[in-house]
């Protein structure tokens, strides 16, 4: 099989042993080397002409240290993989070729113990070694087996994390493959303003055309997963902010963006050549907030020079009130699980209504989403919604396709009913 291409996003996919294996190699390698009585256990992986040392315990301050890499053809490793030196030795100085070698009386090696770790495939990954700094005659072939035992539980653990980190590969050629082709492609749904009727901006959706067919927020979850959200991310808001050549001036462009994206510090690159003033962020309810204040900060210079930020699927869960509290949006966007049905279901009504009058209260823009009957959008009205979309209203569509104005046949509000004053 053809080595995977060289591409600066494969670099998200971490090097086996390097980070992946988790703290249960050290805290094996602790337990071996205590109960040997040995100075230094070390886990060591074959590169090529060089060996990289993963992962080191030891007694006291050691010769090596986790990240070195020697040369094969320096110390015991080699030779104990190729025969040369046996796998066990309890005085150095005593052994012809051990006692020739610089590194014996360079440490000093006084014992070693190592043993080859195999994978699955038969390829030797490296070797698991224990030595000490003086000989020590009391080792046996039973502190041998020991180790033997626990290089095949490190072979096992190695064989799972490099198939994971091969799918994690695939998934990632998988994504840049898809970026490649141009995707996402983008439809862009329009947002009207229901007093004048006509198109006030457009909210631009990512599509993705692969097969087998997924829904595109399969595809940002599994960038997210793998480290490229913000990429993918960045990628969908570059080809949507193309469209704002052809829009008319009045209409803004919204597009979706995660707080991930804000801190990857990517959005100032993207907005440098667009009129931003034309741009709405619209940052996700769903994605989680560690820090709210270096969000803030990473918006500040962006608002200062003329973007929008709006908080999309307001209503949907508990984060959206801190991202509204927090971030101190010029839109709430509600969800659609508060527009669906909203005219027969008093309580989405009575909380609708609560965000509505927020919003006013602190000069926030409103805007309904996922509107699909004329009975939801006569309800939003009525309450005091200015501007909408959703399916009812207009379809996402190719920027070419999209119409100017709202049908005539999509009514207009009635004007609420006046409560009776009570003395």
């Amino acid at each position: 099989m053809p080595a995977p291409r060289p591409h600066p996003l494969r670099d998200l996919v971490t090097t086996p042993l390097a980070t992946a294996v988790d703290t249960g190699i050290d805290k094996m390698l602790h337990a071996v080397r205590e109960h040997l009585g040995m100075d230094v256990a070390f886990l060591a992986e074959f590169r090529g002409s060089d060996r990289i040392f993963r992962h080191v315990d030891a007694k006291t301050a050691a010769p090596i240290q986790a990240g070195d890499t020697l040369p094969l053809d320096q110390g015991y490793c080699q030779r104990v993989v190729d025969g040369r030196l046996p796998q066990l030795i309890k005085d150095a100085a005593a052994h012809p070729e051990a006692a020739a070698l610089p590194e014996t009386r360079a440490v000093p090696i006084g014992s070693h113990l190592s043993v080859p770790i195999r994978l699955s495939d038969g390829r030797v990954y490296g070797t698991f070694c224990c030595f000490s700094f003086m000989p020590d005659v009391s080792l046996t072939e039973r502190d041998l087996q020991i180790m033997r035992v626990l290089a095949e539980l490190l072979a096992d653990q190695i064989d799972q994390e490099m198939h994971a980190v091969r799918l994690k590969t695939q998934r990632v050629d998988e994504l840049i493959a898809l970026m490649d082709r141009g995707q996402p492609c983008i439809v862009y749904q329009p947002i009207y303003d229901l007093e004048s009727r006509r198109l006030a901006g457009v909210e631009a959706l990512a599509r993705f055309s692969s097969t087998p067919h997924v829904t595109p927020d399969v595809w940002f979850n599994e960038a997210a997963a793998l480290g490229m959200g913000p990429k993918l991310e960045a990628c969908a808001i570059r080809t949507a902010l193309a469209a704002l050549g052809t829009l008319p001036n009045d209409v803004y462009l919204a597009v979706n963006g995660s707080p991930g994206l804000v801190m990857s510090g990517a959005l100032p690159e993207l907005l440098q050549s667009v009129d931003i003033n034309r741009v709405v962020l619209e940052l996700t309810e769903h994605a989680s907030v560690m820090d709210y204040r270096e969000l803030t900060e990473a918006l500040t210079p962006l608002r200062a020079l003329g973007l929008r930020i709006a908080i999309d699927d307001a209503g949907a869960g508990y984060a959206s009130m801190r991202h509204i509290l927090s971030i101190e949006p010029d839109l709430v966007k509600l969800d659609i699980s508060l527009t669906r049905g909203i005219d027969a279901d008093r309580k989405r009504r009575a909380l609708a209504s609560a965000l509505i009058a927020f919003a006013r209260e602190t000069d926030v823009g409103i805007v309904a989403e996922g509107v699909e009957t004329s009975a939801e959008l006569l309800t939003l009205q009525s309450l005091g919604v200015k501007r909408a979309q959703g399916f009812y209203l207009a379809r996402p569509r190719p920027l070419a396709e999209l119409p100017g104005a709202m049908t005539p046949a999509q009514p207009m509000a009635a004007p609420p009913p006046r409560r009776k004053r009570v003395l």
